[in-house]
């Protein structure tokens, strides 16, 4: 993959929502779009983003979608819920495929064994090991809840 080509995907799909008038989709890569280039302009250098910082973003979009269809269904606003979840599912598409509950399991298992900890109190220690492992691949919230899980069964 070169440079640009996860940018370059998405401004190639935002060409293609526009022309066949997909309001969804065209809303929600131009909005990664603009985080994109919002980043790119952050600091004291524009500087062109890499692909996995471009995924760094894409993965930040995604959660905020989330977290705002979640808030919006906690309070009753079910279309506007909706609207989230579609475009949170658009962006899933750009990203690496997720680790299932059982791979991250796993994972954590070995992390665990690895780092030698006991207890709660070695969380640091297990994502320490796990957090590279996992990158991208599953959201740090669900990665700290299985090694709390994991920690508190041993």
């Amino acid at each position: 993959m070169t440079t640009t080509s996860l940018k370059q995907r998405l401004q190639n799909d935002l060409t293609a929502a526009m022309k066949s008038r997909d309001e969804l989709r065209s809303a929600t890569i131009r909005l990664t779009l603009t985080a994109i280039t919002k980043e790119e302009v952050a600091g004291t250098s524009a500087r062109q983003l890499s692909d996995d910082e471009v995924l760094a973003v894409i993965t930040r979009e995604a959660k905020k979608r989330r977290e705002a269809a979640e808030a919006f269904a906690q309070g009753g606003r079910t279309e506007s819920a909706e609207r989230e979840k579609a475009e949170g599912v658009l962006l899933a598409e750009y990203l690496p495929k997720q680790l299932t509950d059982e791979e991250l399991a796993e994972i954590v298992r070995a992390a665990i064994a690895e780092s030698g900890a006991e207890g709660p109190r070695a969380m640091g220690a297990v994502m320490k090991v796990a957090g590279p492992k996992v990158a991208g691949l599953a959201e740090g919230g669900r990665v700290a809840a299985e090694v709390k899980r994991q920690l508190a069964a041993g």
